[in-house]
């Protein structure tokens, strides 16, 4: 597969290299940090950043927004937006 831009350097404000989909859950860490989050149907979002100690809601979320947070965890108690998706 011929990837562009391959051997560039990664950074946070370059488009993701991967998407997957995020099922928020009280006790499980991401497999991997994102750079932001798709919100697909708009709602609360409860998340740990990547380098927070602490959960924090993002209230009243639109459907389609680009969060520009880097994600360590996604919570489900409180989060209430859907079909969300990891951008990394």
């Amino acid at each position: 597969m011929n990837i562009p831009f391959e051997n560039f350097t990664d950074s946070p404000t370059a488009p993701a290299l991967n998407c997957f989909s995020i099922t928020p859950d009280d006790g499980t860490n991401l497999s991997e940090v994102t750079k932001a989050l798709y919100i697909g149907e708009g709602g609360d979002v409860v998340l740990r950043s990547a380098l927070g100690e602490e959960d924090v809601t993002f209230r009243n979320l639109p459907a389609g927004y680009i969060l520009d947070v880097r994600v360590s965890a996604v919570r489900a108690t409180g989060t209430t937006a859907t079909d969300i998706v990891g951008l990394a």
